[in-house]
């Protein structure tokens, strides 16, 4: 709102023009913050709404949806006699006993190199080259995965310890070479024998067996394997000399190594799990057998130990099936209820900016939270959706041929004038522990669940899906309000839009109202102000 005319105060004339232009606009000045409130009330009523909306739909579609289906309530427990093995029952589990025994647990392949040794005995840093270890050939080395993937390791006196390390980790290894213990340190990232690892070299020649030794990475077989590809000759006193294959000891000593001085590997394997005497294997600690999910805590003591596996329904699963429903039921009404009982908020209208200045920010806040929880008062979009979940909780339900109700079950409202206004249409299990209004009851689901838990299963399948049903009715699209929505959000963004465009209006009139008597005054002015110019011009002349 504004005018790019020259507005000329009452300065010849004396009068308060601006209190006078005041008065003409006063009457679209209201209407303008009856409009500037209509429309902030529709924001936050939008607001409102979609906040509502959000937990609603949650309900819908997560909680409801979920346990229209008998699969939600079909909870298995499983025990063993031994906590080296634990079961997590599935879908498919066989209710009764089972026999296990754990032949292995599933481990990391893991490389514990001997202690390198530089020349003149000097520590090795991880960045100096492997000169100084005295490898000063280029080598290849052969890195072998359990799955018989390989890969070809490149050393020469010109590699870093550094890079050496980069290789191994390119390759899918862990490393890492400790500078405190000169040691190299490799490991598998997963456990089984497929991830298991060795390095190897062409024992034909000096050099690759230079390299593993030197790095500190040569095992028993590996000394071994370079025995068997080399012979040694010998020569007695008497006779021709005599060739014979180089044993183990003579390769160790050839590299001056001994059995306390070599590369300690520990090699992957696999787990190894009988069930029913059936064998299973896994490259982890985890197996999933019929649906179920077998896992290996610990080897026991005994490996031949036959470890009893009890499966069965689980109750309390059931039973927090049904409480978890009704919990978010209660969360959901007792909300819905509040802000349709809310005190009216008659006598409070969204402030104004010099309204808030005037006022603490707490009081700004009590102010307008007065109003918003008033929003949805008396609401009919509310009271719809209220009156269509709590229709369900009153409704019968045929179960083998009998219509039962929630009370079967042991589940009701408060006595209606001893529960607060806003949770009369909470629900609450007689023998919960967690609700003080009925913790006291006899608890007639957990029998119900233990006696015959196909009806409750029955029961709340229905009593979910219909809920579920109710709610789908109030969310259709219509001309006033979008799919998924329960109030009428279409109907609301039009009118905001309507408010905008009023808004503007009022605006414009308000500023034509202003140029319009601001142009009359200022050429009125402008008349006293000229004969105020001639009077003067006359009295000069008569002196």
């Amino acid at each position: 709102m504004g005018s790019d005319l020259i507005r000329m105060t009452g300065m010849i004339s004396g009068m308060d023009t601006e209190s006078v232009i005041k008065a003409y606009t006063s009457k679209t000045e209201a209407k303008l913050k009856k409009a500037r409130n209509s429309k902030t009330l529709n924001t936050w009523k939008q607001d409102a709404w979609k906040d509502l909306n959000n937990k609603i739909y949650s309900f819908y579609s997560k909680t409801l949806s979920t346990n229209r289906f008998s699969g939600a309530y079909k909870k298995m427990k499983t025990t063993t006699s031994n906590s080296a093995l634990s079961v997590t029952a599935g879908d498919n589990a066989v209710t009764g006993a089972q026999t296990a025994q754990i032949k292995s647990a599933a481990s990391s392949a893991y490389m514990t190199g001997s202690k390198v040794t530089g020349a003149g005995q000097e520590a090795l840093k991880a960045d100096d080259t492997l000169s100084k270890l005295g490898i000063t050939e280029e080598t290849t080395l052969t890195l072998t995965k359990g799955d018989g993937t390989p890969t070809s390791i490149t050393v020469s006196g010109e590699t870093t310890m550094n890079d050496f390390v980069k290789q191994l980790k390119d390759a899918g290894l862990n490393a890492n070479f400790d500078e405190s213990n000169q040691r190299l340190f490799i490991s598998a990232k997963s456990t089984g024998a497929d991830s298991d690892f060795n390095f190897s070299a062409d024992y034909t020649s000096d050099a690759g067996m230079t390299a593993l030794s030197k790095l500190g990475l040569a095992t028993q077989k590996d000394f071994e394997k370079y025995a068997a590809a080399h012979s040694v000759t010998e020569t007695p006193e008497e006779g021709d000399p005599v060739t014979r294959q180089m044993t183990t000891s003579e390769a160790l000593a050839k590299f001056d190594k001994t059995a306390s001085t070599m590369a300690s590997k520990i090699d992957g394997t696999n787990a190894k799990l009988i069930l029913n005497g059936a064998e299973f294997e896994s490259q982890t600690n985890t197996f999933k057998i019929n649906g179920s999910t077998y896992t290996i805590n610990h080897m026991p003591s005994d490996p031949n130990e036959n470890i009893s596996v009890n499966t069965d329904t689980d109750y309390d699963g059931v039973y927090d099936v049904v409480k978890g429903i009704l919990k978010e039921f209660n969360s959901l009404i007792n909300e819905m209820s509040k802000l349709y009982n809310a005190d009216s908020a008659k006598g409070y209208d969204p402030l104004t900016d010099e309204q808030k200045e005037a006022m603490g920010d707490k009081e700004v806040e009590e102010w307008e939270k007065k109003i918003k929880d008033s929003l949805l008062r008396n609401d009919e979009n509310l009271s719809g959706v209220m009156e269509a979940l709590t229709s369900v909780t009153r409704d019968g339900i045929s179960v083998g041929g009998k219509t039962m109700y929630l009370s079967d079950f042991g589940i009701s409202t408060q006595e209606y004038f001893s529960a607060d206004k806003n949770e009369r249409n909470a629900l609450h299990i007689d023998g919960d522990p967690d609700d003080d209004v009925s913790a006291g009851n006899t608890d007639k689901l957990k029998a119900m669940i233990a006696s015959d838990p196909e009806a409750v299963t029955s029961f709340f399948q229905q009593f979910a899906s219909k809920m579920y049903d109710k709610l789908y009715d109030k969310m259709g699209s219509s001309s006033l309000s979008s799919i998924y929505k329960v109030y009428n959000d279409k109907q609301l963004a039009t009118e905001s839009s309507n408010w905008d465009s009023k808004i503007l209006e009022l605006e414009d009139k308000i500023t034509a109202i202003e140029d319009k008597w601001y142009s009359k005054f200022s050429k009125m002015e402008s008349k006293l102000a000229k004969m105020q110019k001639n009077q003067t011009a006359v009295s000069g002349f008569f002196g």
